[in-house]
């Protein structure tokens, strides 16, 4: 019977008699087979990077980042896409999450809307979806009409698609360009992909958006140079980073801050240039937003 099933769909047989443990045990065994999941993930770096690069051109050139999952995959993308606006100052209106079943589906569950191919293709129709775009279809199982609808669309229409699933050989997988397939096998809890196989989701999610951004000059070192410092904490950590950046200690920096309108971007280049906040903006203008590009071109 495990056999015909796929990997996620199995039971594990190191949790055969997991209702006997104690929570000490049971937390041990859950943190032993979750350890697998880093490791299923190094098989498929080569993907996730090409993925990157695929974002990252796309964004660049214009297009916005789709993503389409349901269940935990359509909430795993809802989250990546909404942290991408205070994260990384990106457009809220260009990284679009889609779930099955709609808003709704985010904080509950919509019996059967994942079942609909031909949903999958309207929602990316109903925010006119292009080739210029580019979709990240999300399905553990790797066999979500939803999912399938949508990938089918952007291929017909040309748009470039990636998808990230847990199970290998898969029909999601088959109808994306750049496939990654994190075999993360069964779960602890037999069939409960939210998971093992959520956690391997949540990282690569992580790794494709944040290398993206990477490639895209959101960061300086390692530094969130496009934060949105929109509450006291966010405030405190624009201030840090200006002041590592730039070195000019945390008064200066402040004021760099409040001279740019709170830009950190701008700050930084405001003190590593020693400019003012208009030439300091027209240089990133002129480097596509780098930092390191925009202080380096008055030198």
């Amino acid at each position: 019977m495990a056999g015909s099933l796929p990997p996620t769909e199995q039971s594990n047989p190191l949790s055969a008699e997991m209702d006997s443990l104690s929570a000490l045990d049971f937390a041990r065994l859950m943190n032993r087979i979750d350890a697998a999941v880093p490791l299923a993930i190094a098989e498929v770096l080569p993907q996730i990077a090409r993925a990157i690069e695929i974002i990252a051109a796309q964004i660049a050139a214009g297009g916005r980042l789709f993503y389409q999952g349901a269940g935990t995959s359509g909430r795993l993308g809802v989250l990546d896409a909404t942290e991408l606006v205070p994260t990384f100052s990106f457009p809220r209106q260009r990284a679009i999450a889609l779930i099955a079943g709609g808003d709704a589906a985010v904080v509950g569950s919509v019996e059967r809307a994942e079942d609909s191919v031909a949903q999958g293709r309207a929602d990316l129709e109903a925010h006119a979806f292009s080739a210029a775009d580019i979709l990240i279809g999300i399905a553990a199982s790797g066999r979500t009409p939803y999912v399938i609808g949508g990938l089918n669309y952007a291929a017909e229409i040309g748009a470039s698609t990636i998808a990230v699933v847990c199970n290998p050989d898969s029909p999601v997988a088959a109808a994306a360009d750049v496939p990654i397939e994190i075999v993360t096998g069964p779960e602890i809890l037999t069939g409960s992909t939210r998971l093992k196989a959520g956690t391997a989701q949540k990282m690569v999610l992580n790794m494709l958006s944040t290398g993206a951004m990477v490639q895209l000059g959101k960061v300086y070192g390692n530094l969130m140079v496009d934060v949105q410092p929109t509450n006291e904490k966010l405030e405190d950590r624009a201030i840090r980073i200006v002041d590592a950046i730039t070195g000019v200690g945390r008064t200066e920096a402040r004021r760099l801050l409040k001279a740019s309108g709170w830009s950190v971007k701008t700050a930084a280049v405001m003190g590593l240039a020693e400019v003012d906040a208009d030439e300091a903006r027209r240089r990133l203008d002129a480097s596509g937003g780098r930092v390191r590009h925009a202080v380096s071109r008055g030198r």
